[in-house]
């Protein structure tokens, strides 16, 4: 992964020292951003992402070019669990160093995820003139895919938390001092911790000449991530144990309950440009 990474990112310099004789381009792109999951138990409502991008084509011939840039694109999406009144365990330990089953259940609980990330793109165009002043044109390539931030917003209309020590074979349901107990109205932010991953990219679409080397162009693209972006060395309760109270506890999300999931960016929609 890191050496195909380096050689995205070297070629995309070599192509920018190239940059005065390339044509530029601007534009953004609109379509469904689906941050796709293996999280057993979720389901997700998906939301309209979009992105700005501008770069530039080098010609290699009359119908061949090399392409790269800078993409900033945003996914949105709501995540919620399959049975609303589930409950979800993971192990912690208390303040004294015991170990202990945190069993976590919730009344509608809802996740609201925005990501930001940066994509350095590099594809090949294959361009071919079908009429007067109009021109076909199809790109394939791979990104480079970099969230900046993964956020949530976490709300619940109520939470319990409860503790079960199997060496003692005890459950505490109801010590709020201690963090275990019920909690009404929740609502946290959090933050997961992410990498970076290539995704493939294709584009079919047309530009209509609008003038000396101006263009309009319209497309259709389709985006798909390989590997997970999470990045986290443990599994996490999806609200946090806190052991000082029944308030004021984490929001870790619902990816956070299983480490190796697959967390991956897709993406499709409509591109629209300007090439200059």
């Amino acid at each position: 992964m890191k050496h195909n990474i380096k050689n995205i990112i070297g070629l995309a310099i070599v192509l920018i020292s190239q940059g005065m004789t390339a044509q530029f381009y601007v534009g953004v792109q609109t379509g469904v951003g689906n941050i796709q999951s293996d999280v057993e138990g979720t389901v997700a409502r998906h939301r309209l992402g979009g992105a700005v991008k501008a770069g530039y084509i080098y010609s290699l011939t009359n119908h061949i070019g090399i392409g790269s840039g800078l993409e900033f694109s945003q996914y949105k999406q709501e995540v919620f669990l399959n049975n609303s009144s589930s409950t979800l365990s993971n192990y912690e330990i208390d303040p004294s160093g015991s170990a202990f089953i945190y069993n976590v259940t919730t009344s509608n609980y809802k996740e609201k995820q925005t990501l930001h990330a940066i994509q350095i793109p590099l594809f090949l165009q294959y361009k071919t003139n079908i009429n007067k002043g109009i021109d076909f044109n199809f790109r394939a390539g791979a990104k480079y895919f970099l969230p900046v931030n993964y956020k949530i917003e976490a709300t619940a209309d109520y939470v319990n938390g409860t503790g079960y020590y199997p060496d003692a074979n005890l459950i505490i349901d109801d010590l709020p001092e201690y963090g275990f107990g019920g909690q009404s109205n929740y609502s946290e932010s959090g933050e997961y911790n992410t990498k970076g991953v290539i995704m493939s990219s294709f584009e079919l679409g047309f530009t209509f000449d609008m003038g000396t080397n101006n263009s309009l162009y319209a497309a259709l693209f389709l985006e798909n991530g390989y590997g997970s972006i999470l990045d986290q060395d443990s599994n996490e309760s999806y609200i946090g144990y806190n052991p000082a109270s029944v308030s004021d506890r984490k929001a870790n999300g619902l990816y956070s309950t299983n480490k190796n999931a697959e967390i991956r960016p897709v993406a499709f929609g409509a591109t629209l440009g300007w090439n200059f």
